[in-house]
This record gives structure tokens, C-alpha cells and sequence, in this order.
């Protein structure tokens, strides 16, 4: 049960935390724009432009699709070979397209996109900030491992953290306490100083405060505006809820 708490400041003041933990995607990495980008050029090399011109439309369905299908995936209900295959195969079939392999388009879409570099705003600027006050950070993502660091690289961001923890080296995704408990202790981290960042309530927020440390969500607000200016608690557990990276200056 979570306990809503209004005096931000008064939470804050008990905590000094030396561990941070990012999410990647969504959260430093801006995934949706560097998505649409790397797409649009696999769906123009692969002619499908050709038999459907609306790619917008396009990108929509695979989204939706995709983002279905990473869940499955982190679920254990696929496999990451029936998540590469279906991503593109039920999109061309919601469209009716044919003649296109799945798996060759899907190589190529992964060959781009971690060419792009889009971050989410703020991103650089917070970075460069939790840099000077020394603090000790670390990604846990649950991407592909054949992208990952090559988008930390690409972008830049490999040059802020110490180590990465990629799901599929550790066998188990977020939310599962394993991986955080992984990541935790590899890093020397008492859990009293660690806090985890990340853009999904279940798989960031939740994974983190089951396994016992605190979390910042972040989110748009779109449907509850209130939450803006609340910090929750779970348990012994605190999660600050913010709206844009630079709100996180006022925390650490």
C-alpha cells in the first residue's frame, strides 16, 4: 500500500544516496523517436513504402505491437527470436503485406537503431551534474545485448557509468528481484544509499522497491496531476514521482 506524503522536502532531507541506477530506454535514451528513425529507413530499404505509404501509421502498429510483445517477453511467455519475428510479422499483417521476411527486416531495424542518438531531454545536463557531485552510476536495462552498449556508445552515455547490467547476461529481467539484487551487489551498493530511475512504474518503480531500495518515477502526469507534487512510500521504501530529468537536481 503506498502512503502519500506532501512535505517532499522533510522526506528528502533523511536520505543521501552514493548509488544511482538508471533505466535506459524511455528514460535516458529517447527510444520512441530513435525507433521511428531506424524504422522509417528499414521500411523504405525493404520497399514497403511501395505497397503502403503511410508510415506513421506504420510505426503506430509497430509499436503497439512491439511494446506487447517486449511484456510476453519479460513474462517468459516468447522467446527474444519470436519477439524479433512477430514484432514485424503481425504489423504486415494488420496491413496486408507480404513477401517481406520478418527476420531480415528485423536485422536491419536492429543494425540502425543504435546508430541514432536522440536522448530524452535533460538527459546530457543531469548526467554531466550527477557527475560533478561524484556520484557512483550504473544502467539496468532489460534491452537486447547486441544494442545496448552499442546505443551507450553511440550516444555518448557510456562515458557516466561504471558498469551496465543487461538482463540477458543475468537471465532474468526487470522486474524480477534478481536482477536488481545483481546489479546491487556487484556494485558495492548499500541498498540504504541506492536509488533506482526509471520510466515504468512496474518493471523500474515496483522491481525496486520489492528487492528494497528507493525509486523515481518518471512520468507525464497526463492523468493525475496531483501525483506531481506527492512523494509515495512503500513500506520502508520512498518513490519521488517527477515529470522531466532536471526535477531530479532537487533531489540529489
Amino acid at each position: 500500500m503506498l502512503l502519500k506524503v506532501k512535505d517532499k522536502n522533510f522526506v528528502m532531507t533523511k536520505k543521501r544516496y552514493t548509488h544511482l541506477f538508471f533505466d535506459l530506454d524511455h528514460t535516458l535514451w529517447d527510444f520512441r523517436t530513435n525507433s521511428f528513425y531506424a524504422l522509417e529507413i528499414a521500411f523504405r530499404k525493404f520497399g514497403v513504402n511501395k505497397v503502403y505509404s503511410d508510415y506513421e501509421s506504420f510505426f503506430q502498429i509497430f509499436t503497439k505491437y512491439n511494446d506487447l510483445l517486449w511484456e510476453d517477453y519479460r513474462n517468459q511467455k516468447i522467446h527474444k527470436d519470436e519477439l524479433k519475428r512477430l514484432r514485424f510479422q503481425q504489423t504486415f499483417e494488420n496491413f496486408g503485406i507480404s513477401g517481406i521476411d520478418p527476420m531480415e527486416i528485423n536485422d536491419m531495424y536492429l543494425d540502425e537503431i543504435p546508430k541514432q542518438k536522440v536522448l530524452v531531454k535533460g538527459a546530457s545536463d543531469l548526467l554531466d551534474y550527477l557527475k560533478t557531485k561524484r556520484y557512483l552510476m550504473f544502467i539496468i536495462t532489460n534491452g537486447f545485448r547486441e544494442v545496448q552498449h552499442i546505443k551507450l556508445n553511440n550516444s555518448g552515455l557510456d562515458k557516466y557509468f561504471s558498469k551496465v547490467y543487461i538482463s540477458e547476461d543475468i537471465k532474468t529481467p526487470k522486474p524480477n528481484y534478481e536482477i536488481f539484487e545483481h546489479a546491487v551487489k556487484s556494485s558495492n551498493a548499500p541498498k540504504v544509499s541506492s536509488l533506482m530511475i526509471g520510466d515504468d512504474w512496474e518493471v523500474d518503480v515496483e522491481g525496486a522497491v520489492n528487492f528494497g531500495i528507493d525509486a523515481v518515477y518518471l512520468h507525464n502526469y497526463t492523468e493525475d496531476e496531483e501525483n506531481k507534487e506527492l512523494t509515495t512510500q512503500s513500506g520502508k521504501n520512498i518513490i519521488y514521482h517527477i515529470s522531466k530529468l532536471s526535477e531530479l537536481k532537487s533531489l540529489l
